[in-house]
């Protein structure tokens, strides 16, 4: 692909629902070019842009693929993002270095949640906006329908540029309503004249002079029109939808027209967002100092990592080095790319505007800037949207033990959304992301990229035991084997302490019955007991423990002895002090349309949680509550299911809480199972 003046490119985010045909429309738009000699379709996995098994597998993307195609003397850079909502930080990644978002809407269905998230998305970030609808020759499609579901719910500033020529099998094709044909049909003529007078009207709008001339009687020029459209769709004042049937290529040129005609270029869009670091002045001058931002990261066990990057000013060149502030590292670049699907293209220069791809770079990661040693330039990393739906990762042969943690780290680098822990309660490995399907994905690429195999559980619960009564315990520890005996007689009392407390030992002892250099030996033994408790094996907490008699041998007694009848006596005291179950409370803030209130709150009582409060907004409650992590491990899919994918929540852990009775034995008899399982494995 020869280069291009930053002038003449265009960068846009394809979104929408999962389903209405980003992918399609991108094949349509590089076989409309010329750029491929045949379209692919989903169904056949085949496309340029869903070229990964995973998505091959699932019929969908589930990653963000760089389309690039020629159109006229412009270069569109088309980022086709996921529309499931697991994979929803491709989305806030992309639109991080576009200047406009394309969103897509299925005619036969409207507007969905992944429409409304693309469009509340997309406005935050700033961009310009337009929506396509697409299918439009399927079975009861119906554009009108549409774009009165489209104003219904984002506002009447959304205006069709287009009157489509037939609905649904009767689908021909658009017609532009700034410039018609000649040969557009009499029937359409009146509808096409109330539309181009609206669009003009938006025009004149964008502009004091054009709107003196408007208001004036005065007749726009065709050039100020189109200046004006331009400006209000710049400005978001006006939103243009557009139709077209991507898999029949009808509405392709118009569609790409209109990218090039009304959509900013990198020199005229939204200025990046910077640090509060930064002190530079950007630009998009290809000859001035190189400020780069790396969007995304791929890893590769034979490439390594692969880069996607943007270049906002200077150019970047191949066997060059280049500056990473955040790491305070140079990075070597060697080939750079330009890719295209999963293809690429080798070229020596990327330059101010456009994006491209660098492999094997040691040090930078997603949301890194790259710029000059001497002209240092930060950008803001992207804020990725967090995710609350956790399992526990764990080999499936002992083969794969050893590839586990390094194919779990880079998929975790691939994928900021992921996030690995290792859970010190519960000794298990965590992944956490945005929901089941982001987590299958990502366990099928470690199996396919690294060979590793990996199985994947609901992870333990942390529960934990304490007491609620004072008891009084006695161990002696006598041990005769010819030789030095072992000798250590401990009397305990175990107190119930207040919640978080945790632990705390004092010694009581008088007169020297136990010396005290064998105290510090008795609390070892005690602290030890208490990692198991007597009910299911957890660990014990908030109970003070207080040595007050025993007695000791002159010979036998060691540290040892005490530190074993320190160990015994916690655990013979122990059910004598009516032990229970205590489990970790969540506290969730759930954020949910007010259709869905009742409904979710309903399943918060079914889950054994607690109304703390709700918070109206515009069509909106936030609920505050609480509830057992027991019961909210598959929060994520439940509240998605109720919602229709419209609900958010935000999870963190609160406190400690006794365990219901009628709970508690069914949690004492599944830990027991549990380990026996452990066990015979």
């Amino acid at each position: 692909m020869p280069a291009v003046d930053t002038q003449n490119l265009r960068n846009v985010a394809l979104l929408s629902h999962s389903g209405a045909g980003k992918t399609s429309l991108s094949e349509a738009a590089l076989f409309h070019v010329k750029a491929t000699t045949r379209m692919g379709r989903v169904e056949d996995g085949n496309t340029v842009s869903d070229y990964e098994p995973e998505e091959i597998k699932r019929g969908g993307s589930v990653q963000t693929a760089l389309i690039a195609c020629e159109w006229g003397d412009k270069k569109i850079n088309f980022l086709d993002t996921p529309g499931y909502e697991d994979f929803f930080a491709e989305v806030t990644a992309a639109l991080r270095v576009v200047e406009g978002a394309a969103i897509l809407v299925a005619a036969q269905s409207g507007v969905d949640v992944g429409t409304e998230r693309a469009w509340f998305t997309s406005k935050a970030a700033g961009l310009p906006r337009m929506f396509v609808v697409n299918k439009m020759d399927r079975e009861n499609a119906s554009f009108s329908k549409c774009v009165a579901d489209i104003q219904g719910t984002f506002g009447n500033n959304c205006i069709p540029l287009q009157l489509v020529d037939g609905d649904a099998q009767d689908f021909k094709g658009v017609i532009d309503a700034l410039n018609p044909p000649a040969d557009t049909p009499s029937s359409l003529a009146s509808e096409l004249e109330a539309l181009r007078d609206r669009l003009i009207e938006a025009a004149a709008e964008s502009d004091e002079v054009l709107a003196d001339k408007y208001l004036e009687g005065e007749e726009l020029t065709q050039e100020e029109i189109e200046n004006g459209v331009r400006a209000a769709i710049w400005d978001g004042s006006l939103v243009p939808i557009l139709a077209c049937s991507a898999t029949n290529s009808l509405g392709i040129s118009e569609f790409l027209d209109a990218i090039q005609s009304y959509f900013p270029s990198p020199g005229d869009g939204a200025r990046p967002v910077m640090s509060e670091k930064n002190t530079a002045e950007l630009d998009s001058n290809p000859g001035g100092s190189l400020a780069a931002f790396v969007f995304k990261t791929t890893a590769d066990p034979f490439v390594g990592k692969l880069s996607l990057f943007r270049v906002y000013q200077g150019t970047i060149k191949s066997n060059s080095e280049v500056w990473n502030p955040a790491r305070e590292q140079a990075e070597r670049i060697g080939q750079l790319y330009l890719p295209r699907g999963k293809s690429q293209d080798n070229v020596t220069e990327v330059i101010a505007g456009d994006i491209g791809a660098i492999g094997k770079l040691s040090e930078t990661v997603t949301g890194d800037t790259l710029c000059s040693k001497e002209t240092e330039v930060y950008f803001e990393r992207i804020k990725f949207p967090s995710g609350y739906y956790s399992v526990a990762v764990s080999p499936a042969t002992k083969a794969d033990l050893d590839k586990m943690s390094t194919s779990l780290s880079r998929i975790v680098e691939e994928d900021p959304t992921l996030r690995l822990t290792r859970d010190a309660n519960t000794n298990q490995t965590v992944i956490t992301g945005l929901g089941e399907a982001q987590i299958d994905v990502a366990m099928d690429k470690i199996r396919r990229k690294f060979g590793a195999d990996l199985k994947v559980r609901l992870p333990k619960v942390a529960y934990k035991e304490t007491i609620t009564q004072i008891t009084q315990s006695e161990y002696r520890h006598k041990k005769q084997s010819g030789g030095h005996g072992q000798y250590g007689h401990v009397k305990l009392r175990l107190e119930p302490m207040d919640r978080t407390l945790g632990f705390e030992f004092k010694s009581e002892v008088v007169g020297g019955k136990v010396p005290k250099e064998y105290i510090p030996s008795v609390e070892k033994g005690v602290v030890k007991a208490m990692e198991e408790g007597v009910l299911a094996g957890f660990p014990v907490v908030d109970v003070k423990a207080v040595i007050y008699d025993g007695s000791f041998h002159d010979v036998d007694s060691s540290g040892m002895s005490f530190e074993i009848a320190g160990n015994q006596a916690l655990r013979k005291g122990m059910p004598d002090a009516s032990p229970v179950l205590l489990e970790p409370i969540m506290k969730l803030t759930i954020t949910v349309p007010d259709a869905y209130t009742g409904e979710v709150m309903s399943d918060l009582n079914g889950k054994r949680g607690r109304i703390l409060g709700m918070n109206p907004h515009d069509n909106t409650t936030t609920i505050e509550a609480e509830a057992p992590l027991a019961e909210t491990q598959r929060y994520a899919q439940d509240l998605r299911s109720l919602t229709q994918g419209r609900g958010e929540y935000e999870l963190q852990f609160d406190r400690y809480e006794q365990v219901p009775a009628n709970i508690e034995q069914r949690v004492i008899e599944d830990a027991k199972r549990a380990r026996e399982e452990e066990k015979e494995q």
